[in-house]
């Protein structure tokens, strides 16, 4: 667990606690924001205008508060990011994000148990009948991971439908080495495990060898496992894996941005109802997430911006 804050005495004080992946477990992020050094938020006012204090006092409801994030663990980087830049500029707010997955994420937010549900999966009819709206901050794309000794470069979409249903199973069908595949995933209810099925035709009906509760977990197994193939979110790249081109076409992005690489997709911030029907403090956060400096942040995270 790391700890953070700035030195006392200076005009705002912040912490980041911040927890790990675990398996099995709800995994959870607090990003916690207090004022300091006795400056606050109120100054004198004295002799102020009936309208200017009025003013200041909408001002304020923004500045103070408390926004609750829940839902997929892909979006975590890019959530924990979001937050710290939004707290850093309002040092007054406490953002809190949850990683409890896509499906949980949706369902809290219907039923009014969170501000913002983070999902990467569209909505499905259910849920926009329940009151779910999307809200589109970042473009993403999933990736092929295969482990480092694999020869294989490129798959074609009907090899990876083979893959994951079990009908190509060593990497000599592919045009790789002679060499079992190892198929892991995602597990039950999370939003790019239903993307992908959805992607392939393969919708609950997926070959796999190892389910993980993350796209960390599944990154790890992937590189520590010879002949083993996964798919992660674009902002889960890391060390010790080969990612793999798909139908010749690499996930740069561009090539997301555009749709030309296959499995591209819009990461969504759910809310209930329309942003204009959220209180201020929740329309000022999707006015930074979709604004200059938080469009900066999905850069910085390895997604791709949507402004």
């Amino acid at each position: 667990m790391r700890k953070a804050s700035r030195a006392p005495g200076g005009k705002s004080g912040w912490r980041i606690l911040s927890g790990i992946f675990l398996p099995g477990a709800v995994c959870m992020f607090l990003l916690g924001a207090v004022s300091a050094g006795g400056d606050g938020f109120a100054e004198d006012r004295g002799g102020a205008s009936p309208w200017e204090g009025e003013a200041e006092r909408e001002e304020e409801s923004f500045r103070a508060g408390t926004i609750r994030m829940e839902g997929s663990t892909s979006m975590g980087r890019l959530a924990g990011a979001l937050g710290e830049g939004f707290m850093e500029k309002y040092p007054g707010v406490t953002v809190t994000v949850e990683f409890t997955g896509t499906g949980a994420g949706i369902g809290a937010v219907i039923s009014g148990d969170t501000d913002i549900g983070n999902s990467s999966r569209a909505l499905t009819d259910r849920e926009k009948e329940g009151g779910a709206v999307e809200n589109v901050v970042a473009l993403d794309g999933i990736l092929l991971c295969v482990d480092s000794s694999n020869t294989v470069r490129n798959l074609t979409v009907r090899q990876l439908a083979d893959i994951y249903a079990g009908r190509l199973t060593n990497w000599s069908q592919a045009g790789g080495r002679d060499c079992p595949v190892v198929t892991v995933g995602r597990e039950a209810g999370s939003g790019t495990r239903s993307d992908f099925e959805a992607f392939l035709g393969l919708r609950e009906s997926c070959d796999y060898a190892n389910e993980m509760d993350s796209s960390g977990a599944v990154l790890a197994k992937v590189a520590a496992t010879p002949g083993a193939i996964g798919y992660v979110s674009l902002e889960t790249k890391g060390e010790g894996v080969i990612v793999l081109s798909l139908e010749d076409v690499e996930p740069t992005a561009e090539n997301i941005r555009d749709g030309t690489y296959p499995l591209s997709r819009t990461l969504i911030m759910v809310t209930r109802g329309e942003i204009s029907d959220q209180n201020t403090l929740i329309r000022t956060w999707f006015d930074y997430v979709l604004g200059r400096e938080g469009q900066e942040i999905v850069s910085k995270v390895g997604l791709v911006r949507v402004d």
